[in-house]
C-alpha cells in the first residue's frame, strides 16, 4: 500500500503561474484588469473563436448564456443527466424547463438519437456535455438544430483542447462554455469562458457579467479610462479577475502537454484494466476527434462484486488512493428526484452508469509509479470482492 494519499486529482501549477500572481499583486490590478484581457485573447487565438467572454465560471458562462438568449418559462431545453448540476440548474434559473435525454452506454456522451425523440414545439436549445474530454457527435446534431431551429450550447467544461474531425471545441458554429475549476484540464483557480461566433451575443453577455456596464469598463480608473461610465442594462456580478488570469496566461500554453500526459496514464489504465472484466472501460467514439481525457471513467460492474460502487471507492481511499464521483445522474439528486420525476426507465443508460462510474487519479504531474499504485489497488479491491 501506498505511504501517502494520492489525491483524484490536483492543479499543475508551477513558479511562472506564482510569479504571474505575485506581479498581478504587486501592479494594483486585483481585479478585473489587462491579464484579463490578454487571457481572452489567448484562449480565443487557441480554440479559433471569434468571439469570447471571461467570466468567473463556466456556471455563470451557462446562466449569462440562456439570459443572453432571453429563455422564457415554457421554453424546453434538453441536456444530458450524466452532468455536474450547474448545467440543469442554470436552465431552471434562467426560466426555462430542463428536458433529459438519455446517454450512449460507451462513451457516456448525450445519444442524439434520444435528444431527437425529446424535440417538441417548445424546445429553444440543447446542451451536449462533452463528457470526461471527449467530444459528443457534433454533425448530427447541429443537422437537429437547423432542421427545428435550435441553439446549440456545448457544455464543454471538460473539453479545453478537445477537437472534433480536426476543430477545436470552441470554433464551431455554436456557443461553447469552458471551466477552469483546479481539477480541470487548465486552472484560473475558478473561471470560465463562453466563446461564440455571434459578437451581439458576446456583447450581451458582457454586459450582463458587470452590472450592465461596458466591456471596457474595467479601465475607468486606469490612465487611459475615463471615471464616467453607463448602465445599459441591470447586469450581474461575474468578472473573472487579474490574478485568475495571471495563472491562466501560463497555464495555457502547457495545455497540449497537459493532454498528452493525461493520455499516456489514461492509456496505461486501458491496458492494465483490459482482462478485468468487473471493469468496463470508458468507450471511444467511432468519428475522428481529439479526447481531452479531462477524467478516467470506468464502470464497476457490481454484479460482479460483493461490495457496491461507494464501498470501492472507500476500499480505495484505504490504499491511500483517491476517486471522484463524476457523475450521480441528475435525477438521482433529490431536488431533481421530486421536481423533475424521470423514472429510471425512461433514462437507462445513465441510470446504469449513475450507479457504477468512478474517476481515478488523472493529472499530468502523476508519475509512472503513482499509476501503478492506482492500478494495484483498484485490482487488489477487484480480486478481494470478486464474486
Amino acid at each position: 500500500m501506498r505511504e501517502t494519499f494520492l489525491p483524484f486529482s490536483t492543479p499543475t501549477l508551477g513558479d511562472e503561474e506564482i510569479n504571474e500572481v505575485v506581479d498581478s499583486l504587486r501592479s494594483g490590478w486585483i481585479t478585473t484588469g489587462p491579464k484579463v484581457k490578454r487571457f481572452e485573447d489567448a484562449f480565443k487565438v487557441y480554440v479559433g473563436a471569434p468571439f469570447a467572454v471571461p467570466l468567473s465560471s463556466a456556471t455563470a458562462g451557462l446562466h449569462l448564456t440562456l439570459l443572453a438568449l432571453k429563455i422564457k418559462e415554457g421554453d424546453e431545453i434538453i441536456t444530458t443527466p450524466m452532468t455536474f448540476a450547474s448545467t440543469v440548474s442554470m436552465i431552471i434559473l434562467a426560466g426555462g424547463t430542463p428536458v433529459l435525454a438519455d446517454i450512449e452506454p460507451g462513451t457516456l456522451n448525450i445519444d442524439i438519437a434520444k435528444v431527437a425523440e425529446k424535440i417538441t414545439p417548445r424546445t429553444r436549445a440543447v446542451i451536449p456535455v462533452h463528457f470526461a474530454g471527449q467530444s459528443c457527435d457534433l454533425d448530427p446534431l447541429f443537422a437537429l438544430a437547423r432542421q427545428h431551429n435550435l441553439t446549440i450550447i456545448e457544455d464543454a467544461a471538460h473539453a479545453a483542447g478537445t477537437e472534433y474531425k480536426g476543430q477545436k471545441i470552441g470554433s464551431l458554429d455554436s456557443i461553447s462554455i469552458f471551466s477552469f475549476h483546479p481539477n480541470k484540464n487548465i486552472t484560473t483557480g475558478e473561471g470560465g469562458m463562453v466563446c461564440t461566433p455571434d459578437e451581439t451575443l458576446a456583447e450581451e453577455i458582457s454586459l450582463l457579467k458587470f452590472h450592465g456596464m461596458s466591456r471596457e469598463a474595467w479601465k475607468r480608473f486606469a490612465a487611459s479610462g475615463t471615471p464616467n461610465y453607463d448602465i445599459m442594462l441591470p447586469g450581474y456580478k461575474y468578472n473573472m479577475m487579474d490574478i485568475q488570469a495571471a495563472i491562466g496566461l501560463h497555464q495555457l500554453p502547457r495545455l497540449d502537454g497537459f493532454i498528452d500526459r493525461r493520455k499516456e496514464i489514461a492509456e496505461q489504465y486501458n491496458a492494465a484494466f483490459a482482462g478485468l472484466a468487473e471493469l468496463a472501460l470508458p468507450g471511444y467514439a467511432p468519428y475522428q476527434q481529439r479526447h481531452a481525457w479531462h477524467l478516467y471513467t470506468p464502470l464497476i460492474r457490481i454484479e460482479l462484486l460483493t461490495i457496491g460502487r461507494d464501498q470501492f471507492m472507500a476500499e480505495l481511499k484505504n490504499l491511500n488512493i483517491g476517486s471522484g464521483l463524476h457523475y450521480k445522474a441528475i435525477h438521482h439528486h433529490s431536488w431533481y428526484r421530486e421536481n423533475l420525476p424521470m423514472a429510471d426507465t425512461e433514462l437507462p443508460n445513465a441510470s446504469y452508469a449513475s450507479d457504477r462510474i468512478l474517476s481515478l487519479p488523472l493529472f499530468p504531474t502523476m508519475s509512472d509509479n503513482d499509476t501503478v499504485d492506482v492500478i494495484s489497488a483498484v485490482t487488489d479491491v477487484i480480486t478481494r470482492f470478486r464474486r
